[in-house]
């Protein structure tokens, strides 16, 4: 996951730009979903959220899409980005 401010008067051309993230990412190896997602009690917070088969893919990944995320940079909040599953529990 990697969250975003993002300026309201931003937030259409941000939007654009994580769709093609995301759709660079997509085509890496070990993928296995992603979304662009938007705080509903902080409209400003944005996410890029992955799925990955490891974290090695997800480092490679993030590696092979630098150069378009590069302009939305100056926007990531600096924190960690790379989580692992130690409890998973899917909705019946």
């Amino acid at each position: 996951m990697i969250r975003y401010t993002v300026p309201e008067s931003q937030s259409q051309d941000f939007a654009k730009q994580g769709h093609a993230i995301l759709d660079l990412l997509a085509e890496q190896p070990g993928y296995l979903r992603g979304r662009l997602a938007r705080s509903v009690d902080e409209p400003n917070l944005w996410a890029v959220v992955s799925e990955w088969e490891g974290a090695g893919f997800y480092r490679r990944a993030l590696s092979a899409a630098r150069m378009a995320m590069y302009p939305l940079m100056t926007l990531m909040v600096n924190e960690p980005s790379a989580f692992e599953d130690v409890y998973l529990l899917d909705g019946a």
